[in-house]
C-alpha cells in the first residue's frame, strides 16, 4: 500500500515514454530512465508525509498487538 503510488507513477510514465518512443522511433534509453527517476522522486517527495503516517500507524499497531499475540501461546 505504501509503495503503490510510487510504483504506479513509474509504470505509467514508463508506458507513456515507451509509447512516445515507439511513435517517434527515438530509442534512447536514458530518456526513459531519467524521466522515470524524476517522476518517482517527485511522487515520493509529495507523498512522504502520508507514507510516514501509514508506517508509524502500522508500527504502533504492531507493538500494541504484541501482548495479545503472546497471550495466545
Amino acid at each position: 500500500m505504501i509503495s503503490a503510488p510510487v510504483l504506479i507513477a513509474g509504470t505509467v510514465i514508463g508506458l507513456l515514454i515507451g509509447l512516445f518512443q515507439a511513435l517517434t522511433q527515438i530509442q534512447e534509453q536514458t530518456i526513459a530512465i531519467v524521466l522515470k527517476i524524476v517522476v518517482m522522486v517527485l511522487v515520493l517527495a509529495f507523498l512522504m508525509p502520508w507514507m510516514t503516517g501509514r508506517m508509524i500507524e502500522f508500527t504502533t499497531d504492531t507493538f500494541k498487538s504484541v501482548p495479545e499475540q503472546l497471550s495466545n501461546f
